[in-house]
């Protein structure tokens, strides 16, 4: 973020005056993606449009764009994951607005405004998968699986992982 700009903004000025924001941030100021990082290392890029949603209450719709260096689940290498996410956003205050009638998603308020970097770091965390991995089973962190022993078909080692069991049980 350039230096002197506010995180902390009132939306419903912000939404009333249709204003867009574009703020770029690292990944090291977004505490909550630290366990998912193989390195805190690049930015995010963060766009928020402000409007009224309805005529009444303050909205935005929020982009976020990023390459961050993710963990695999499979291989626990690091990988680049590119990463572009984005939503609709109304912004709730403790009280006023009835979440079941709300068709966007719903962002609470505190006193009026909200920081712009936490907003776009729950963007990011929507955007990422569930569970990271980084590509196909036979590549995966460049690694195998487990000892081929003598078989040559990469395939059948990758989907038969009880089959040295199956030969020690045909010993006994």
């Amino acid at each position: 973020m350039a230096p002197g700009l506010p995180d902390r903004v009132d939306c419903a000025q912000l939404a009333e005056d249709a204003v867009v924001l574009e703020r770029v941030y690292t990944l090291q100021a977004m505490p909550r993606l630290q366990d998912l990082l193989a390195d805190a290392h690049g930015s995010v890029r963060a766009r928020f449009a402000f409007a009224r949603v309805d005529g009444e209450r303050a909205g935005a719709s929020v982009t976020v764009e990023a390459t961050p260096h993710l963990i695999c689940q499979r291989c626990l290498q690091g990988f680049e994951f590119v990463a572009v996410g984005s939503s609709e956003v109304e912004f709730l205050s403790g009280t006023g607005l009835d979440a079941a009638h709300s068709l966007r998603e719903l962002y609470a308020m505190h006193e009026g405004s909200i920081s712009l970097c936490e907003l776009a770091e729950e963007e990011l965390l929507l955007t990422l998968p569930i569970v990271a991995v980084c590509s196909a089973a036979q590549s995966c962190g460049r690694a195998p699986l487990y000892a081929a022993d003598d078989r040559t078909d990469e395939l059948s080692v990758a989907t038969r992982p009880f089959a040295a069991l199956q030969d020690l049980l045909k010993k006994t």
